[in-house]
């Protein structure tokens, strides 16, 4: 299982041809207390770097953007129901969605964990 990040601070974890996404710990506490999500339909196909989604905090409102290019396969109901989950457990029970990845290749130009962590002390 390999995790990567992106410039706009969602994390991606692939396992085989099929990815979680979600936001990082940066993004959750820069927004704040995250107050709702609007999640991508399942079976939507997306270009990496579309906007897939929104999340909005008592501060401010933010995209979620596609990290690869894919189809969506799940989103997180529980999120949905729940929208704390992204600042409780960002890396866990409050990832965004499920995508099939459709061009692997794209995620070799993410950033690895000690690169988001120097890009993310300077943003």
């Amino acid at each position: 299982m390999t995790t990567k990040y992106t410039e706009d601070h969602e994390w991606i974890r692939v396992e085989g041809d099929t990815a979680t996404v979600g936001i990082t710990a940066h993004a959750q506490d820069a927004l704040g207390d995250v107050v709702f999500v609007d999640l991508p339909e399942v079976g939507k196909t997306y270009a990496q770097k579309d906007v897939a989604g929104v999340v909005e905090s008592v501060k401010a409102a933010a995209d979620v953007y596609m990290p690869v290019s894919g189809e969506i396969t799940e989103v997180n109901e529980a999120l949905r129901d729940d929208p704390s989950l992204a600042n409780s457990d960002p890396l866990g029970a409050g990832w965004f969605f499920k995508v099939k990845l459709s061009e692997p290749a794209q995620l070799d130009a993410l950033l690895d964990a000690s690169a988001y962590d120097d890009f993310a002390k300077n943003a």
